[in-house]
């Protein structure tokens, strides 16, 4: 929703936004789980080695191939969560300040 504003800048009227596009992603459960993910990923690749009479079984490249999977599932939940959805501003802050 924007509202036209009485004001004139220029001899123009301004358009002012009422509401974002979406949450920062920072705000989100989104990137904590990814982040937690990734880390166990990680975490998994590294605890994981090779013994007597077996190979490693979760090398770093095919970890680094899950972590691209993760990163690619991450970033397709952000561009479904922007795709529709909306933030309103807070009463009194600007689109800079939330």
């Amino acid at each position: 929703m924007t509202t036209i504003g009485s004001g004139r800048t220029g001899g123009r009227a301004y358009v002012h936004p009422l509401s974002t596009e979406t949450k920062a992603s920072i705000k989100t459960t989104e990137l904590i789980a990814y982040v937690g993910a990734v880390i166990a990923v990680i975490v998994v690749s590294l605890v994981v080695k090779a013994e007597d009479g077996h190979d490693d079984y979760f090398r770093a490249d095919k970890a680094m191939f899950y972590i691209v999977l993760l990163t690619l599932g991450y970033l397709g939940s952000r561009g479904l969560a922007k795709s529709g959805s909306r933030q309103d501003y807070d009463a009194g802050r600007g689109p800079d300040e939330i």
